[in-house]
């Protein structure tokens, strides 16, 4: 059982990307990084594949990000290291997002919050990724065991992938899009609170500017895309401007094709920050 975190969630990441520098690594043990790492595609490959990712980086980048369906595609065992990951970098020091993209109804995202945001879960993580497009209310239950267990939640808003417009980019009865209502709804939740609120919004690095103001969160924005996807850190100045502090840049096979060594994976997530810093600060 972990602890619940004594200060919010907000001011931990804050506080990490300060001293750490701007840069989330992605824990991706997908099956053709594990080949890259000369390792075999079964539990026996995860494990030696995450827990160096983890002794490389916890203690000295701000944020680590579990892709959960890369552990959950070897069943129980899968699960048993991912529960190991989540417990080892925070021990370490790093900010843990799990990166699950939950979403549902009702009862069901109580339980999903019950296994990520409930300090009794051994699944407990700092944040978790979870997708609004069953409507921002349906995911209440979250919100209200973020706001409690001084967690957080990042919720979908702007993705990079083709077919995110025809749903992100509809507008909507007020006449504004849906990411924009989204995003909206998500500073509403986390007005006041300083210095940044529990709830993020995930925007791709590749996404063209939006034409609302980013700056009005009062939170994170979760960028994932940033190195081998295409995104760079010039992108992130593009599209936040003025609000890129606040951003949580992610980068997952940049940084990993520096493995299967230690220090490999030390100078690739050290060169990121350097280079996000040059920029963003």
């Amino acid at each position: 059982m972990a602890a619940r975190p004594d200060s919010p969630f907000g001011a931990r990441l804050r506080a990490a990307l300060d001293e750490r520098g701007p840069l989330c690594a992605g824990v991706d043990p997908h099956a053709a990084l594990l080949a890259q790492w000369d390792l075999s595609d079964d539990v026996a490959g995860l494990e030696r594949f995450s827990y160096m990712v983890v002794e490389a980086l916890a203690d000295r980048v701000a944020v680590l990000k579990p892709q959960s369906a890369f552990f959950e595609r070897f069943g129980s065992r899968g699960i048993a290291v991912l529960e190991r990951v989540v417990v080892d970098a925070r021990s370490g020091g790093a900010v843990v997002i799990m990166d699950a993209k939950r979403g549902d109804i009702g009862s069901t995202v109580a339980a999903y919050a019950d296994a990520y945001l409930n300090p009794s879960s051994p699944l407990f993580s700092d944040a978790l990724t979870a997708s609004p497009y069953l409507g921002f209310g349906s995911l209440e239950p979250l919100y209200a065991a973020a706001e409690k267990n001084n967690a957080g939640v990042f919720v979908l808003g702007l993705t990079s992938n083709p077919e995110g417009p025809q749903v992100q980019a509809a507008i909507g009865a007020s006449g504004r899009s849906v990411a924009e209502e989204i995003i909206a709804a998500a500073s509403a939740r986390n007005a006041g609170v300083s210095p940044m609120g529990p709830i993020g919004v995930v925007v791709g690095g590749t996404v063209e500017t939006p034409g609302f103001d980013l700056a009005q969160l009062n939170g994170a924005y979760l960028v994932p895309g940033i190195g081998a996807q295409g995104a760079t850190a010039a992108d992130v100045k593009r599209i936040f401007g003025s609000g890129a502090g606040n951003v949580v840049p992610s980068s997952s096979r940049e940084i990993l094709r520096g493995g299967p060594s230690v220090a490999g994976l030390r100078d690739a997530a050290a060169r990121s920050v350097d280079e996000l810093r040059g920029i963003l600060d």
